[in-house]
């Protein structure tokens, strides 16, 4: 995994990845006059390994700095309330962003999160409980994975969730 941050807040954060080449490229531009120091980051990387153990991880405490268009911002900060092992949906998150019937925009804000886990996108489901775009390369099944991590079984209406591509 790798990491990019600021004095205010984690920028970037990307899922795991093969090798550390791969984590480079996913990083991108945003290692560009980056100061390389793995210590700086020594706290969450032992939230993390204690949530991918599968111990209960607040991660919503983990301070971010992220430059937002408005309703992104929104967005992402509601789905920051969604807890450990439950879901919601994109027109749930819409509405909680303050702009019912956006779903799409809310799964734009989702699609382009730069920082998964941190705001855990992988909470978010479609209205049917189905599981629905994802990245980090491995996509839904990493999604499906992160859910079950959490202890995760059913959507807020009691069905299964599924994969869907």
């Amino acid at each position: 995994m790798g990491v990019v941050a600021s004095e205010y807040g984690i920028r970037r954060l990307t899922l795991p990845e093969r090798t550390r080449s791969d984590v480079e490229a996913e990083l991108g531009s945003s290692l560009d006059g980056a100061d390389r120091d793995p210590a700086a980051f020594a706290a969450l990387r032992q939230q993390l390994d204690r949530y991918f153990s599968g111990e209960p991880e607040d991660l919503s405490t983990v301070p971010i700095d992220l430059d937002d268009p408005e309703f992104f911002a929104a967005a992402r900060a509601a789905c920051r309330t969604i807890p450990a092992g439950e879901t919601r949906t994109y027109s749930w998150l819409a509405e909680v962003a303050g702009r019912p019937g956006a779903s799409r925009a809310a799964g734009q804000a989702m699609a382009r999160n730069p920082v998964p886990l941190l705001v855990p996108c992988h909470r978010v489901v479609g209205s049917d409980g189905q599981l629905h775009g994802f990245g980090g390369g491995i996509g839904l099944p990493l999604k499906a994975r992160l859910l079950e991590l959490e202890g995760h079984r059913r959507n807020p209406e009691g069905r299964q969730l599924s994969l869907t591509d």
